[in-house]
């Protein structure tokens, strides 16, 4: 039977149910803060997010320090709740996206998953090569192999009483043009995805063709292109045929911005952010493109402002609000079924 590897050890790939492939549940943006206008700087020196400055805060997420906090105990809390929302309304698992630099927290995963009874799948892998210290880009392709087999195969001790095994390689950041140590990460994922067969899942930088380089490396390194997510093509491939293009390499195509609908991007200015209108319209070209077995949908929650507890969508709004209108728009229950349940399951199940 193929198995999936949680935080609390293998369940069958069937047991799964309705998936985000693509969330962080903790971890710290500190290094992405931004200064806010100059005119607006007094509502991002309150310590909380409030209805007086939440829609600064939607609209500048990353300049300020409590939004970008997102480990903290304020966060934990409101993290729990909205995790046990997502079981109430449908929910089976959530893949953790939170690799090395990004204050992966494995214990958390651990006692979320226990709490709501939500599968959470953990990652190793690294991010940016801008977030990483000297000791880490000096690694070599076969340290980074090492160490990614290992959080795999024999797991992460958190404490003395609990080791946990990570489930992918993900996700593996990359900005634009490539570092050298970012080409070093993926072609460790590569060359281990090979050997152990276990999914991988890609951050590319902002664009369009960063999704083509990391496919280039990834595949001439011996991974498998059914195996490996690229991540966030909604806001990086923002042209249908240069998609389509991409398609055709046999990754999956994920949209992970579900619930983003402000259209200024901080992180990079020049990009119009696109609605989740713009999302389903594009998910249903890939669908009539015969592309259903191929595309991935999540919300990529990474600060404060994106919780329920804060006026936020949550990790129940694909399930509520945008499967609804696929529906209503064409897709059949058994398409939504393969893009939310059937595509996240093949991609994780492996021989654990």
């Amino acid at each position: 039977m193929t198995q999936v590897q949680t935080v609390r050890g293998v369940v069958p790939s069937i047991s799964l149910g309705y998936t985000l492939t693509h969330e962080h549940l903790a971890m710290d943006f500190n290094h992405f803060y931004k200064e806010p206008p100059q005119q607006l700087s007094s509502f991002f020196q309150q310590p909380r997010i409030t209805l007086d400055n939440v829609g600064y805060v939607r609209q500048y997420p990353y300049s300020s320090r409590y939004n970008i906090s997102f480990g903290d105990e304020d966060s934990r809390l409101a993290v729990e709740k909205d995790v046990e929302l997502f079981k109430r309304f449908g929910g089976g698992a959530i893949v953790e996206n939170s690799s090395h630099s990004l204050s992966r927290n494995l214990g958390f995963m651990y006692d979320i998953s226990v709490a709501t009874g939500v599968k959470i799948v953990a990652g190793t892998g690294h991010y940016l090569a801008c977030m990483q210290d000297a000791a880490t880009l000096a690694m070599t392709v076969e340290q980074l192999t090492d160490m990614y087999s290992k959080e795999i195969i024999s797991g992460v001790d958190v404490n003395s009483n609990l080791n946990i095994k990570c489930g992918f390689i993900g996700e593996v950041g990359s900005g634009w043009p490539l570092h050298d140590f970012e080409k070093k990460a993926i072609k460790a994922t590569g060359e281990i995805q090979e050997v152990i067969g276990c999914g991988v899942s890609f951050h590319p930088g902002p664009n369009e063709e960063a999704p083509f380089e990391i496919i280039r490396l990834y595949l001439e390194a011996g991974g498998k292109a059914s195996k490996c997510i690229m991540s966030h093509l909604d806001r990086t491939i923002l042209c249908d045929d240069k998609l389509l293009e991409f398609a055709a390499l046999g990754t999956y195509m994920q949209f992970d911005h579900f619930g983003t609908e402000c259209s200024y991007f901080q992180i990079n200015p020049e990009l119009d952010m696109p609605s989740d209108g713009q999302r389903i319209v594009r998910v249903l070209k890939m669908v009539a493109e015969g592309r259903e077995g191929q595309m991935l949908m999540s919300h990529d929650i990474h600060v404060k402002h994106q919780l329920v507890a804060y006026g936020g969508f949550g990790y129940s709004h694909i399930l509520n609000n945008i499967l609804p209108r696929l529906n209503v728009r064409g897709l059949s229950l058994e398409q939504i079924d393969q893009i939310t349940i059937e595509n996240p399951k093949n991609w994780l199940q492996g021989k654990f």
